[in-house]
């Protein structure tokens, strides 16, 4: 077993959005670490299950946590404390958008504004809020935000998008600085990943995709999983940084 394996053995991962393709790959990547992870799903059941039973190693559990219903997030909490005691780390990994050319004004309406940072900010501040004294209480807790190279570039599926990535960020440097030393909080920030979501767009648009990164290809969602494991279990003086996986895409 590897060092980092055994850091891990007994350690409490909890990942939100983690049956998607990103997600479960971040799942899968901490089981095979040797950590006990928590599968939080907010629509399917059946697909956590699934997930959960597929991981590595045992003491896996499946829990309902919609990131934007803090009352919610409470009981998830109190669920995780009753169950392990404490938490080593809190991934914020679900996130949503929707494609609108950032040209058109009026297709990003306030409907889906108010979605994107409902998700994409306010579900990891509620995150973070609800599981901090279970992380503070692990000695070395850590928050890995999934963030995004759209946040710098300003380029992505849509401008709300791009700012909550943006927003993201600077709460990851807020939070790095107000939960010390007991915390660290970082951003994991990956370029576009294959999974099957983006398998399903447009296929010249994927290429293009690929042209404008100098490593001419998309990253694999285990890439970015691995620099979450990184980020949580090897980087241990660092904190309110966002780490890149995007291929170099803002070279081009």
């Amino acid at each position: 077993m590897s060092n980092v394996a055994k850091s891990m053995r007994n350690q409490v991962v909890l990942v939100t959005g983690a049956t998607g393709g990103l997600g479960s790959a971040i799942c899968q990547a901490f089981a095979q670490q040797g950590a006990q992870v928590v599968v939080a799903y907010r629509s399917s059941s059946n697909n956590a299950q699934a997930l959960c039973d597929a991981l590595d190693g045992d003491g896996h559990q499946t829990l309902y946590t919609p990131v934007d219903d803090s009352s919610a997030l409470t009981r998830a909490a109190q669920e995780v404390e009753r169950r392990y005691g404490k938490l080593f780390c809190l991934v914020n990994n679900a996130g949503m958008t929707k494609s609108v050319p950032h040209e058109d004004l009026d297709g990003l309406d306030d409907e889906l504004i108010d979605e994107i940072f409902r998700t994409n900010w306010r579900g990891p501040f509620a995150c973070a809020r609800a599981f901090r004294p279970l992380l503070k209480k692990s000695g070395d807790g850590v928050i890995v935000n999934i963030s995004s190279i759209a946040a710098q570039t300003g380029m992505g599926s849509n401008v709300a998008y791009c700012a909550s990535k943006a927003a993201l960020d600077s709460m990851t440097r807020s939070l790095a600085r107000a939960l010390a030393p007991q915390i660290r909080v970082l951003s994991v920030a990956p370029g576009l990943v294959d999974t099957n979501f983006i398998k399903g767009l447009d296929q010249q648009w994927r290429d293009e995709q690929v042209q404008s990164t100098p490593l001419q290809r998309l990253a694999k969602p285990e890439e970015v999983a691995r620099a979450v494991v990184m980020a949580a279990v090897d980087l241990t003086f660092t904190t309110g940084v966002s780490i890149p996986v995007d291929g170099g895409r803002p070279l081009a």
